[in-house]
């Protein structure tokens, strides 16, 4: 993997200078969030629960934003928390084992918001500052 160096000061005056997926491994990681969204939505579609539905959950996971009013430190544990694929495949799970559709129905958006995010270059939050993310800045057009 390589890896470009971020040299910028967070908010709390720490320097910040982890290291940021590039490359091909970062096309690659992109490519997978379109992935992840694309087959979650189409999941989604088959089970019919309806589009006013997935609209009305889509935003909820950018909600773990709220750990920034906190602290940087806080709100990359929280943002990280609702950004990673581990939750909503537990909720996904817990679904199907309860035998309650609706809570498969909710991990689909939740995987389809997260795929989206890592393809538009959204990825998981460095403690030092809301920007600082091993994808490096979302909408960048650099792989």
């Amino acid at each position: 993997m390589t890896f470009q160096t971020i040299s910028s000061v967070s908010s709390s005056g720490q320097s910040f200078n982890e290291g940021v997926v590039q490359g091909t491994p970062k096309l690659l990681l992109r490519m997978e969030g379109a992935a992840a969204l694309a087959a979650a939505a189409y999941a989604y579609a088959q089970i019919g629960n309806g589009w006013g539905l997935f609209a009305l959950l889509f935003l909820v996971p950018d909600l773990s934003m709220l750990g920034y009013l906190a602290n940087p430190r806080i709100g990359a544990v929280t943002y990280n928390f609702g950004h990673s694929y581990l939750s909503p495949a537990a909720l996904a799970l817990a679904g199907m084992m309860l035998g309650t559709p609706m809570l498969f129905s909710i991990a689909l958006v939740w995987i389809s918001h997260i795929g989206f995010d890592r393809a538009v270059g959204y990825g998981f939050k460095y403690p030092t500052a809301f920007k600082h993310t091993h994808l490096g800045l979302p909408f960048s057009p650099r792989a």
